[in-house]
């Protein structure tokens, strides 16, 4: 008998601790999802980098928005058509000039690249400006203006960074400048022909004062 009691009670035991020892391989699973749970990757930084994201292109919007004709700004002559056609080919001059200058001195990098547009982009408004003038009857300029020539003088001192610098500043200036009178004679004039210059004309200047400000920021 009491050996039919001593066995009842080792079973007992025996499975009071298996039970434990499940209780505990059990716990031991719980803890082990639980840490998973909270080690998994968790994407607090997608909203920083579409932020990021968004901003940049932004920044992109706002360098071509900057790009545009300034009402109350600084204009050259443009009073009736030809003056407006004197203007813009002295336009022309003073950036072909200008650009011809800095690189005879040496420019190098994002001036160089500058310059070397200019002269391109220039040359064919000069090319497309004429074929109109020579219908009217208008003699245009050939050289710089007067305010240009004693820029260009001023520049002729300057060499390395400091010529780049004030040669990129100075195309900002005149390019704004050109895109104010653009603007302004095209919503005056009634000549088709100077219209149509203007339209096909202004993008390239928009182009190129996004550029200009672009790259004077860099310097």
């Amino acid at each position: 008998m009491k050996r039919i009691l001593f066995s009842a009670a080792c079973l007992g035991l025996l499975s009071l601790g298996s039970c434990n020892s499940s209780s505990d391989t059990a716990s031991t699973s719980a803890d082990t999802a639980d840490t998973a749970v909270g080690s998994a990757p968790t994407d607090n930084n997608a909203g920083a980098m579409d932020s990021t994201a968004g901003g940049t292109m932004a920044d992109t919007a706002a360098a071509g928005a900057g790009a545009m004709a300034d009402p109350s700004g600084p204009t050259a002559p443009h009073s009736d058509d030809p003056t407006f056609m004197m203007s813009a080919a002295h336009s022309d001059q003073n950036e072909i000039q200008l650009s011809k200058l800095v690189l005879e001195k040496g420019a190098t990098g994002m001036a160089k690249t500058h310059a070397d547009m200019m002269i391109t982009d220039h040359t064919k408004s000069t090319a497309d400006l004429k074929a109109i003038a020579t219908k009217k009857n208008v003699k245009l300029p050939t050289d710089m203006d007067a305010e240009h020539k004693a820029i260009a003088e001023q520049m002729r001192k300057l060499s390395g960074k400091e010529l780049e610098k004030k040669f990129m500043e100075q195309m900002v200036t005149d390019h704004q400048k050109t895109l104010n009178t653009m603007a302004a004679h095209k919503a005056m004039t009634q000549d088709t022909d100077l219209q149509t210059f203007i339209t096909k004309t202004t993008p390239v200047i928009e182009k190129h004062l996004t550029m200009s400000k672009d790259h004077n920021g860099m310097m």
